[in-house]
């Protein structure tokens, strides 16, 4: 009885819905409910943003609360590993799903996925990120925030049977509004979506970014207050002179941000080699924990370190910490501070690679501000230059942050909207600037991006390879086409002629494997003389394919295949070479101009 009931009230409920549904494409334009939609996005955005950092400040707060500012803490041997612990086995056992590198899971749903993301992302990685950051893992919580975000602006999209297109600017609005809300920086959010997840900024986008970010950082602000992330007085102006420091400093962090890059790649392709969970987290725990109990700044996502320098109280550097009682020792500083731009890459990845969630935003800009700081602090101890340290702090956030994540805007206005250091824009702009020009010469994507630029999954600002990027391989395989043997006479290759309305033949062995091809053309001067019907053979006249192609390339691959051949149809193949079917250029193009159209309509 109670089960009917339950059925009858879902049925009727459903019914409801749909009429609802009906009722909104009668009476309210899709640009409207587009605009609608995205402010519930912020909302939520800015709410689950909230969650997480209350979440984490909590946690973080009730297991630290016990250490002593002025030694060594031997609790930081175990929080970092039980957090990885607890948050693999969450995973493992309760998600049922990897959802680690959000940002990057996101530009692979945009790409290939139709812009879906799964129900439970809406609130898994919250859940996740604040039990491995509160309890010390090296990470950020912007990347699983970014992953809720879009989750919601997904899902959201789905209840209301958006199309593809309107998916893909809800995800992006859910991205924004998590930046946004976390950050309380509604600019930087709306251009992390714009530079780091592509999103074309259309007049059909810029409106629900814009609202999405703007909404979810209201609500950061209604409940927080409106004091910025990290609070910065610029104590000491930036002059004229000082422009070449800014320029040598965006070198340096070009250079800083390629070592990030290439640390964390070099770190996550060791931790794939092991392929027990439980190693993974016995070595990823054991050498976080190790590197937090030397250097606890490392500890969760430092940021309490960065507000230290902002704040000019440098020895708070080595606070907590074995090296405490040489906190007077610009020395002991320096190395202390370099120890941790070299080690702060490896205690991220032995988080992420050890099982547990977190993001690259906050390490980024903990190393930017660190190396920034003792650029300043080393000139200043040998050459007493006279700079300030905290300005070249800030300054290192955006350079880093700009480097790592290929995207200098973001850098440049997330760190302005973080500290309120718009005083600094144009050393900020021009570290920015020199060291994503740096950066960019020795890697061309981004920490989120290059492995799905390898495998052709990327989706980009250039048109022409973000459509031929959503196009999908299966969608225009063409398998009407008669099959021939090797061995097959010539008035058997006439009779398969009759029953096909194609002029192209696909030879195959018993085992399906493709031998050659038939093409009309260069037999229609034997097919019509019966006195060789008995004496030639398929295998004396067919011929090879220019080129073949195989199944999980990308079409911008094979466009590439079919432009060095100059061939109109191309054999697909599996691995192991069985024949698959065809593909051709006319197909390719009809549905370029289909997948064009539905994706750039304004």
């Amino acid at each position: 009885m109670i089960a009917s009931a339950i059925l009858k009230v879902g049925s009727r409920l459903n019914e409801i819905f749909m009429r609802l549904l009906a009722w909104r494409e009668k009476h309210i334009k899709e640009k409207t409910f587009v605009i609608i939609l995205a402010l519930m996005v912020g909302v939520f955005g800015g709410f689950a943003a909230l969650v997480l950092k209350w979440l984490i400040h909590t946690i973080s707060s009730l297991l630290t609360s016990h250490v002593v500012v002025n030694g060594g803490n031997y609790i930081y041997l175990l929080l970092p590993l039980a957090g990885i612990l607890i948050t693999s086995i969450y995973v493992k056992y309760i998600v049922h799903d990897n959802i680690s590198h959000g940002v990057t899971r996101v530009l692979y749903a945009l790409s290939q996925n139709k812009s879906r993301l799964k129900r439970h992302n809406m609130y898994t990685s919250v859940i996740a990120s604040s039990m491995t950051i509160g309890f010390g893992g090296s990470v950020g919580a912007e990347g699983p925030i970014v992953y809720t975000g879009a989750a919601i602006g997904s899902n959201l999209g789905r209840l209301f049977r958006m199309s593809p297109r309107i998916l893909m600017i809800l995800v992006g609005c859910g991205a924004a509004a998590g930046i946004a809300g976390i950050f309380k920086a509604p600019i930087a959010g709306m251009l992390f979506t714009l530079e780091v997840l592509m999103i074309d900024l259309t007049t059909v986008s810029v409106m629900p970014l814009l609202i999405a970010s703007i909404t979810a950082a209201t609500v950061a602000y209604a409940f927080t207050g409106y004091d910025v992330e990290f609070f910065f007085v610029q104590s000491e102006p930036f002059m004229t002179w000082k422009i070449p420091y800014a320029i040598l400093l965006g070198l340096f962090l070009g250079f800083v941000s390629l070592y990030f890059t290439r640390s964390m790649n070099m770190m996550e392709n060791m931790f794939r080699r092991f392929h027990s969970p439980w190693a993974k987290i016995a070595i990823g725990g054991s050498i976080l924990a190790m590197l937090v109990f030397f250097f606890p700044p490392l500890y969760g996502e430092g940021y309490s370190s960065i507000m230290g320098l902002l704040d000019g109280n440098t020895g708070s550097i080595v606070n907590n910490s074995v090296f405490y009682a040489d906190r007077d020792n610009p020395w002991w500083i320096m190395g202390f501070i370099a120890a941790l731009v070299l080690l702060k890459t490896f205690a991220t990845s032995a988080t992420n690679g050890g099982g547990g969630v977190g993001g690259t935003f906050a390490p980024s800009l903990f190393v930017g501000c660190m190396a920034g700081f003792l650029f300043a602090y080393g000139l200043n101890y040998f050459f007493d230059l006279g700079l300030s340290a905290k300005n070249f702090a800030l300054m290192g956030m955006a350079g880093v942050m700009s480097g790592v994540m290929h995207a200098p805007l973001m850098g440049i206005f997330l760190t302005a909207e973080l500290t309120g250091g718009y005083d600094l824009f144009l050393p900020l702009l021009i570290v920015s600037t020199i060291s994503y020009g740096t950066i960019k010469f020795f890697e061309p994507y981004s920490i989120y991006t290059m492995r799905l630029a390898r495998e052709g999954k990327l989706l980009t600002h250039h048109k022409d390879k973000a459509v031929l990027t959503l196009l999908k391989m299966d969608s225009v395989i063409e398998t009407d086409f008669v099959s021939v043997s090797p061995d097959m006479d010539l008035r058997a290759m006439v009779g398969a002629i009759s029953r096909s309305s194609r002029n192209l033949f696909p030879v195959l062995t018993p085992d399906n494997r493709l031998m050659g091809v038939v093409i009309l053309d260069e037999i229609r001067n034997i097919m019509f003389r019966p006195d060789l019907y008995k004496t030639m053979f398929v295998n004396q006249f067919m011929s090879m394919p220019p080129a073949r192609v195989e199944l999980g390339q990308s079409m911008e691959q094979v466009m590439k295949t079919f432009d060095s051949t100059g061939a109109w149809n191309l054999p697909v193949v599996d691995t192991e070479g069985h024949y698959v079917g065809f593909v051709s250029k006319s197909k390719i193009f009809n549905s370029y101009r289909r997948v064009l159209r539905h994706y750039s309509e304004d």
